[in-house]
């Protein structure tokens, strides 16, 4: 059965770096697409980032860009995502999700078939 499981994640200060990784496993077939999403307590689900395996395509919330930078190591259906100037606002738990499906490229993290149990990110001042 198809799985994705987080690794990396924990505390830092205003600032500062953590990087957070990913790897899809169970499925036949490698995945067309990964990202990632977050949620914090008290607000909506939010899209991150996300890239197409083996392709070129990556998409990133706006409030991210600049920031935060995801890649992938297609050997080993891993991402990774390495988040620099990290922000109060990025506290919050973060998903990595992945997607079969050709149409993928046009989705949001969110909307991937399979996903993760999450990993705590905190940023404190």
């Amino acid at each position: 059965q198809a799985q994705v499981l987080e690794s990396g994640g924990g505390s830092v200060q205003s600032g500062g770096s953590l990087w957070i990784s990913c790897v899809a496993s169970g499925h036949r077939m490698r995945p067309h697409c990964m990202g990632w999403w977050r949620q914090a307590p008290g607000k909506e689900r939010e899209g991150v980032a996300a890239i197409e395996v083996g392709g070129d395509m990556t998409h990133y919330h706006d409030s991210v860009k600049g920031r935060f930078t995801i890649s992938r190591a297609d050997a080993e259906n891993t991402v990774y995502l390495q988040m620099n100037s990290l922000q109060l606002d990025d506290t919050a738990m973060y998903f990595c999700a992945a997607d079969w499906r050709v149409d993928c490229t046009s989705r949001d993290p969110i909307e991937f078939e399979k996903q993760g149990q999450g990993t705590q990110v905190n940023v404190s001042s």
